[in-house]
């Protein structure tokens, strides 16, 4: 074994991939998570008691500190789309990256690897961007020679972008869409896996590295090639701002008034967000500067996306079947 690694959030659907890796180059895996019964699937990521979940609450010291305790490096990707309860913008993104920073440096923790996200900024109108901006200070100031990955929209068999239009694709005509010019950048979760792989063993240079795939789209353009692979025509319907802050304000009271149950499709924060586009700045280190080159959507998402088509995994073999001719 190479050493022990600590992964808050290694569950989730980037961690998991992070996870994986190091399992398979010999790291002694501790998955930090709020459900270890619901995470016994990372144990198949290596060999007998190589990768363990355990409890761990991001918001209470003592509860950091243990599951560090012995750890040669750990990582944090534990974030937050949208608040709910405790778990809000300034306890997960602000305030616990900067609590695994101090403990770890008061651990002595040779390496850390902090997953923020592009458009992290201290003076944004998005309280979520402005939390990311927070956690990045706060690990550098415990830990200067950290490593922090800023990826653009992650995609993967796990994701909660595709997959979530998709499913919508699959019962309403329309998909409504906020920030229909928006530019993104999507990478794939095993391409920023990759990254903090690297950095976990010593191959990456201390710095912020902002992390986006080899495509540019717009948020319309993406919904569109979606569409595409699952087959399915749907009118893709350019939402403006301002409509946007009235849905986000009407979702939200529902879900008050059903005391959570209902879930706001979109908030007003993730509206703000959607004002400025998340590819890589210029000048950012990235990519290129780890020796990784980042796959392109097309060879990946049509992997995972095949079970929205209307016939699902036979939609193939339906396809090929309209080419045969009777003897």
């Amino acid at each position: 074994m190479t050493g022990l690694v600590t992964i808050y959030g290694g569950s989730g659907f980037l961690g998991r991939y992070i996870t994986r890796r190091l399992a398979q180059q010999g790291w002694r895996v501790r998955v930090a998570c709020r459900r270890p019964e619901e995470a016994l699937f990372v144990r198949t990521y290596g060999v007998v008691g190589q990768v363990e979940p355990v409890f761990c609450n991001i918001r209470d010291d003592d509860s950091v500190r243990g599951v560090m305790t012995g750890a040669d490096a750990v990582v944090n990707c534990v974030g937050v789309l949208a608040e709910k309860g405790r778990n809000t913008f300034k306890a997960v993104q602000e305030e616990g990256p900067e609590r695994i920073a101090r403990l770890a440096a008061e651990l002595g923790v040779a390496r850390m690897v902090h997953v923020s996200a592009i458009g992290a900024d201290a003076e944004s109108e998005s309280e979520y961007a402005r939390s990311k901006a927070a956690g990045e200070a706060g690990v550098l100031r415990h830990m200067p020679q950290a490593v922090v990955l800023r990826p653009s929209i992650l995609f993967g068999s796990e994701d909660e972008f595709f997959n979530r239009f998709a499913s919508m694709a699959q019962i309403s005509p329309v998909i409504p869409v906020v920030g229909a010019n928006t530019k993104f950048q999507p990478v794939h979760a095993d391409d920023v896996a990759n990254a903090a792989a690297l950095a976990v063993t010593g191959h990456a240079a201390p710095g912020v590295y902002e992390l986006g795939g080899p495509d540019v789209h717009s948020f319309r353009e993406l919904i569109v090639q979606m569409l595409r692979i699952i087959r399915r025509r749907r009118l893709v319907l350019a939402l403006p701002f301002g409509v946007g802050r009235l849905m986000a304000t009407a979702g939200g009271v529902v879900q008050m008034l059903s005391l959570g149950l209902v879930r706001a499709p979109i908030t007003a924060d993730q509206v703000a967000n959607l004002r400025h586009d998340n590819v890589v700045g210029t000048g950012a280190k990235g990519f290129s500067d780890l020796g990784i080159e980042p796959i392109a959507m097309e060879a990946v998402l049509p992997d995972y996306l095949w079970r929205f088509r209307p016939s699902g995994q036979y939609l193939a073999i339906k396809e090929s079947a309209r080419n045969l001719r009777p003897h």
